[in-house]
């Protein structure tokens, strides 16, 4: 019986009968390893996700603001109009984030905390208006309102970050690491609970939370922030009953009323439920049929699984996912410690409440009322959520690949046609004290003993300390080897005495400096280079 030939392999190396499905995997892994390792990679990808979750949000708010707009101001279209108007402005908030240089943004940082702190306070008075039981709003006419809380996250964010990396040397001390941007936030948390407003509160103290592990703060710290943020949420729970009785329907969902506390929770469960796999259709839910409470806003996720099914809930799980990746990533590859801290606290804050808005929808969290970011309805938070993106955007094009291969290759027409400026690429702050190590010369000059001449502001250490003759000359030999002045021949000072050699006297021993040797310029100059190296971040989590 004669033996089975193994198939004769192709020109490729593949056997014939073979499935290509693994070259095929292995040349798509290669390709999008090569893609990820592109100087502009990040900043392509904040730009993706930003107009995908744009487009998309879009979509949606029409879908599921059709029937409440009509049944309100006799047309489909008057909700989405809106969001229209809000994202054209968006859209410039997002060109001026993007096109800000990020130095003037941090020194601009403490002027938009103290405005945002004047508006949080002003919106508490008569100037401020009551929408929805909280007097959150600046009502503008018929231009719409404008919620302060929103741009407060934000400001937050930059100051914060500004103050904890100007303290980076002292931040191992929990004084400079708390104070003041403990005080501060926590009288912003106070202004807008006495809004009042739990679910921006609770968005706030995840800035502050992310500000301070970014930081490098120790784990201890956390358990005490954790413990008092913990307890001023039970405290405010207590004092409002509707607070508790969301807190009991979700402990206790089979207890809960559900036409009453329970409704909303129990119809966006509903919702989800019959989109099934692949969803009713865009357009073709029944949960926007005045079923479904604030269908378009806090609740859109529930639209988009009834109507797109659990493969739209899965697209839109995997475009803030790549937020995540593209945020951090933008954080580990700056070397301005600013601009690392700003991009991981902002891409902490959208993905955390894009992650408690849905999961209050599918029931994992209490509800609280936080819109789902760039997809819910809304005119101040879509604003705010483009600048955001808008910034992260730039953090990108500040990423040292970026830079050099900006400045290498040139801007493109994009950039060109925006008015983009060259980033800069990050210079690190010199070190304290580093002019004194490149010339102590000078210094110890200064300290010649009364009576005799001084030395030349110039001279090195080695020739001031040599007039004191004696038993000095080793001291004197030591400090003119570490100044470059390593010949070994003795120095004359400027009294006509001569200091003892620091090497003993030798017939074969050049009279002149081995060219080899650094010489004394040479030898400040890599002083100072070294001195002004980039300072590694404290930050243990990078």
């Amino acid at each position: 019986m004669t033996a089975t030939q193994p198939p004769a392999a192709d020109a490729t190396g593949r056997r014939d009968g073979g499935t290509p499905i693994a070259e095929r995997a292995a040349a798509a892994r290669a390709a999008l390893t090569a893609w990820l390792a592109r100087p502009l990679t990040s900043f392509h990808l904040v730009l993706a996700v930003f107009g995908l979750l744009t487009a998309f949000g879009l979509v949606m708010v029409l879908s599921a603001s059709s029937v409440q707009s009509y049944a309100e101001d006799g047309s489909s279209y008057m909700v989405f109009q809106r969001q229209l108007l809000y994202g054209a402005v968006g859209l410039v908030m997002f060109w001026v984030g993007l096109r800000l240089p990020l130095r003037f943004v941090r020194l601009a940082s403490p002027y938009g905390v103290l405005g945002c702190l004047g508006l949080l306070v002003a919106v508490l008075t008569p100037l401020g208006s009551r929408i929805n039981g909280a007097r959150s709003w600046f009502t503008l006419g018929s231009l719409g309102s404008f919620q302060p809380s929103e741009l407060a996250k934000l400001a937050l964010a930059l100051w914060g970050a500004h103050v904890l990396v100007a303290k980076q040397p002292v931040l191992h001390r929990w004084r400079h690491l708390l104070i003041p941007v403990l005080p501060v936030a926590v009288l912003m948390f106070a202004l807008v609970m006495l809004q009042p407003d739990l679910g921006t509160t609770i968005t706030m103290v995840i800035v502050l939370l992310a500000l301070l592990w970014f930081a490098g703060a120790p784990v201890a710290l956390f358990a005490v922030v954790l413990g008092g943020a913990a307890a001023g949420a039970l405290g405010m729970a207590g004092l409002a009953s509707y607070r508790s009785d969301r807190i009991d329907a979700f402990l206790n969902p089979e207890m809960a009323d559900p036409k009453g506390i329970a409704y909303q929770a129990h119809q966006a469960t509903f919702s989800l439920a019959d989109g099934g796999w692949f969803g009713a259709g865009l357009g073709q839910g029944h949960a926007k049929w005045m079923y479904l409470p604030n269908a378009h806003n806090d609740f859109i996720f529930a639209i988009i699984g009834e109507e797109l099914g659990l493969i739209g809930c899965l697209v839109v799980l995997g475009l803030f996912a790549t937020l995540t990746y593209a945020g951090l990533r933008i954080a580990a590859r700056n070397t301005d410690p600013w601009h690392r801290l700003v991009a991981a606290t902002l891409t902490t804050w959208l993905v955390a409440q894009a992650a408690i808005n849905i999961g209050y929808v599918v029931g994992l969290l209490p509800v609280t009322g936080l819109p789902l970011p760039l997809i819910s309805s809304g005119g101040t938070s879509l604003v705010v959520t483009m600048l955001v993106f808008g910034l992260l955007a730039n953090l990108a094009r500040h990423e040292p690949q970026a830079v050099s291969a900006l400045q290498a290759h040139g801007q493109g027409r994009l950039a060109r046609w925006l008015g983009l400026q060259q980033p800069k690429p990050y210079r690190p702050p010199a070190r304290a004290g580093s002019a004194a190590r490149t010339a102590p010369g000078r210094a110890q000059s200064n300290r010649a003993p009364s009576g005799r001449t001084q030395p030349a502001s110039g001279a090195p250490q080695g020739r001031a300390t040599a007039a004191r003759g004696g038993g000095t000359g080793r001291a004197t030999a030591r400090a003119a080897v570490h100044h470059g002045d390593r010949s070994g021949t003795a120095r004359r000072g400027s009294d006509g005495t001569s200091a003892r050699r620091s090497t003993p006297p030798s017939t074969t021993q050049p009279t002149t400096q081995p060219t080899t040797q650094p010489t004394r310029q040479q030898s400040t100059q890599q002083s100072t280079q070294r001195s002004t190296q980039p300072l590694t971040p404290r930050s243990r989590r990078w």
